[in-house]
C-alpha cells in the first residue's frame, strides 16, 4: 500500500471535478447521490446576525472540518463578509488524514488565504491562532499603536453546525463557557467571550445555506454529523461512507470491521449488513439490524475510531 502521512498526496484511479471535492471510482458509476438539505429558521436568523456584527469585529475565523474543507465552508460567508479579513481555521485535524490537511493548507497559501489546522479538543494547534490574528491585522494593529489606540481584537467565530466552535471557543478561554456537544444546533444564540485582556471571540450558531447544489456536499457534511441524522436515511448514509472508505482507505475500513477485499467490493449495504452480522447485531429472529450498524459505523467514522480519514482535496493543478 501506498505511504499516506510523506510526500504528494494523492489517490490511484480518481478524477477530479470541479467545486474542488474529489470524487472516488465508486462515485463513478452511475451511484445516486443522496438529496439531504436541512436549513431550519434558526439559521436564516444567524446570517442576519453575522451581517449586523461584522461591524463590531476586526477578523473572522472560519472553522471548517479538516476531512472535508470544501462542503464544510458555507459559500455564503464570502458573500457576507466581504472585504472583512478571514482567517480559514481546519479544525478537527487529529481525525483528517495529515498528508491531505498539509495539501489544504498549501492551496489556501497559493490563493493567499490565511489558514492553519488544529483540534481543539486535544488543544493541538490552538496557540498558532493569535499569532495568525496579529499577523493578519498587522497593518491595523501597526496604525492603532501610531495612534495610540488601545483595545481588544475582536473576532468573530463562524462554520458550520458541529464543526468545533464552541470547544474552540472554550480552549481558547481555558473553560467550558459554552455547551459543547456532539451534535448539530447546540449554539442558538450569539456569544461574548472575553479570552485575555487583549482578545474577544464572538461565538455565531452553526450556519448552513438554504440549498447544496451538489448533492456530495450534502452526504459530506451528512457524513460528519453537521446534519442531524433525524433528517436522514442513517442506514443509506452509513452505507454511502462505507463505498468511499473502500474506495479510498481499504484498509483502514478492513482492519476496524475485518472485511476482506471481496467484500469491501460489494455495494455499500451488503457491507452494512456485513459489519452487523460480524458483531452479533441481531434482531430477535436472527434478523441483522443493520440500523444499529448504520449509527456504529457513522459514530466510529465522527469520533476518528476507523483512521485519519480525508473526503475531499483541493482542486487539481491548483
Amino acid at each position: 500500500m501506498k505511504e499516506r502521512n510523506s510526500g504528494k498526496f494523492q489517490r490511484p484511479g480518481g478524477k477530479w471535478k470541479p467545486g474542488g471535492e474529489f470524487h472516488s471510482p465508486r462515485e463513478n458509476q452511475n451511484q445516486e447521490h443522496m438529496n439531504i438539505q436541512w436549513f431550519p429558521g434558526h439559521m436564516a436568523k444567524t446570517r442576519r446576525m453575522i451581517r449586523e456584527n461584522l461591524r463590531l469585529v476586526d477578523v473572522v475565523a472560519e472553522l471548517r472540518d479538516a476531512r472535508i474543507p470544501y462542503a464544510s465552508a458555507n459559500p455564503e460567508i464570502k458573500r457576507l463578509l466581504g472585504n472583512k479579513k478571514r482567517l480559514v481555521i481546519l479544525n478537527k485535524s487529529d481525525m483528517a488524514d495529515p498528508a491531505a490537511t498539509r495539501a489544504w493548507l498549501e492551496y489556501f497559501e497559493k490563493q493567499q488565504i490565511a489558514a492553519l489546522d488544529m483540534d481543539c479538543r486535544s488543544g493541538k494547534g490552538v496557540g498558532k491562532f493569535v499569532p495568525a490574528v496579529e499577523k493578519l491585522l498587522s497593518e491595523e494593529l501597526e496604525r492603532r499603536r501610531a495612534k495610540g489606540i488601545i483595545g481588544s481584537l475582536r473576532v468573530m467565530v463562524v462554520g458550520v453546525p458541529n464543526v468545533g466552535k464552541s470547544s474552540f471557543i472554550n480552549r481558547m478561554a481555558s473553560s467550558r463557557r459554552t455547551k459543547v456537544e456532539d451534535r448539530p444546533g447546540v449554539t442558538r444564540g450569539k456569544q461574548w467571550v472575553k479570552v485575555s485582556d487583549g482578545l474577544e471571540l464572538l461565538d455565531m450558531p452553526g450556519v448552513l445555506w438554504p440549498k447544496f447544489e451538489d448533492p456530495v456536499v450534502g452526504e459530506h457534511l451528512a457524513f460528519t454529523g453537521a446534519v442531524r441524522d433525524q433528517i436522514v436515511d442513517t442506514e443509506a448514509l452509513a452505507s454511502r461512507l462505507l463505498e468511499r472508505l473502500a474506495a479510498d482507505y481499504p484498509d483502514l475500513l478492513a482492519a476496524r470491521y475485518s472485511l476482506t477485499a471481496g467484500e469491501m467490493a460489494q455495494p455499500g449495504h451488503e457491507m452494512l449488513a456485513l459489519i452487523g452480522q460480524k458483531r452479533g447485531m441481531l434482531l430477535p429472529g436472527g434478523e441483522i439490524n443493520t440500523e444499529r450498524a448504520s449509527i456504529a459505523v457513522l459514530d466510529e467514522f465522527r469520533g476518528g475510531l476507523i483512521g485519519r480519514i480525508t473526503l475531499e482535496l483541493p482542486k487539481d493543478g491548483e
